[in-house]
C-alpha cells in the first residue's frame, strides 16, 4: 500500500543561493512598492470622481496599502536575517508530498518521522529518511 507523507525541502545556504534569495526578496519588495504607488494613484483618481463615499474609499485603500507595508517590513526582516546567517545553514524552503510504500511488518514509528530533502545550489545533496 502507498500513503502520502509530507517531506521538508531544505536549502543549504551558499554564496550563490544567498544572492538569489536576496534578489528574490528585493524583487518582491519592489513589487510591493509599485503596488502601493498604484493604489495611492487609484485612490486619488477615484476621490476626484466623487462617485464613492470618501471615508469608505480611503479606508479600503489604506487597508490594502497597510497590508503591503507589513509584507514589506517582513521582507526587510528576512533580508536582515539572511545577512546574519552563516554559509552552510539549512533553510526550510518548502514542503512537498511524497508517496511512500508501507507493508505489513513495517515499523509504524519509523515511518512517522518526517523525511527531508537537502538541496545545495539546485542539486539534491542528501535525502534524510524520517526517524
Amino acid at each position: 500500500m502507498q500513503i502520502i507523507q509530507t517531506v521538508v525541502v531544505k536549502q543549504i545556504l551558499t554564496e550563490d543561493s544567498k544572492k538569489k534569495l536576496f534578489d528574490q526578496y528585493e524583487a518582491k519588495k519592489q513589487q510591493l512598492q509599485r503596488e502601493n504607488s498604484q493604489l495611492q494613484f487609484e485612490l486619488k483618481r477615484m476621490e476626484k470622481t466623487k462617485n464613492f463615499s470618501p471615508g469608505a474609499l480611503k479606508n479600503h485603500f489604506e487597508k490594502e496599502i497597510n497590508k503591503r507595508l507589513e509584507k514589506e517590513k517582513l521582507l526587510e526582516f528576512q533580508i536582515e536575517q539572511l545577512h546574519m546567517l552563516p554559509l552552510g545553514s539549512e533553510l526550510k524552503e518548502k514542503e512537498v508530498q511524497a508517496l511512500i510504500e508501507v507493508k505489513v511488518g513495517d515499523s509504524w514509528n519509523e515511518r512517522r518521522g518526517q523525511s527531508e530533502i537537502i538541496i545545495k545550489d539546485g542539486i539534491i545533496e542528501e535525502i534524510r529518511e524520517g526517524e
